[in-house]
């Protein structure tokens, strides 16, 4: 009993300690901070690494820019979605723009096929979209394979994008 009456002050000075070395804008940081807490200048990745300085504590740092966006666009996305219907989805990063299937046949097809869908940029265009096939017994499929799976989803998308301006 007596143990723990001498341990929680000094518990409790610990961690109060460790949630003030969390906080603040003390040391380096207060020279650069304006009257009104926010500060002049951006942060370079140096600036960040140097402030986090390699400690635990670094990483509860909030040094993210939240404007940050990445933009995928939606009709290719949800084209790439309905035209690879026929492949169980294993895993889709709408943030990234990557969405990979398992192994399926298409219907009226006697081959396997897989498929990385990666749409990289906004804009309804061929560039935006990357698409690689493969099939279960022969790795890669053809170039003309490959790009009718990639006309069919630029199809889509354009037939989706319509649909949506005549609303």
């Amino acid at each position: 009993m007596t143990l723990w009456k001498h341990a929680v002050p000094v518990l409790c000075g610990g961690a109060l300690v460790l949630l003030a070395a969390c906080g603040g804008r003390g040391g380096a940081d207060a020279a650069r901070t304006t009257p009104t807490g926010l500060d002049a200048a951006p942060m370079t990745a140096q600036d960040r690494k140097a402030k986090a300085g390699g400690s635990i504590l670094g990483l509860f740092s909030n040094q993210a820019n939240p404007n940050t966006t990445v933009e995928v666009n939606k009709y290719l996305w949800q084209a790439s979605l309905e035209v690879l219907n026929f492949l169980p989805i294993e895993s889709v990063d709408p943030f990234t723009g990557v969405i990979v299937t398992g192994y399926g046949t298409p219907p009226g097809g006697g081959r396997a096929y897989r498929a990385t869908v990666y749409v990289q940029d906004p804009a309804l265009d061929a560039r935006s979209l990357k698409v690689a096939l493969q099939s279960r017994g022969g790795g890669a499929v053809s170039a003309e394979t490959q790009r009718a799976v990639e006309d069919a989803i630029l199809t889509r998308a354009r037939q989706l994008r319509v649909r949506d301006s005549n609303l």
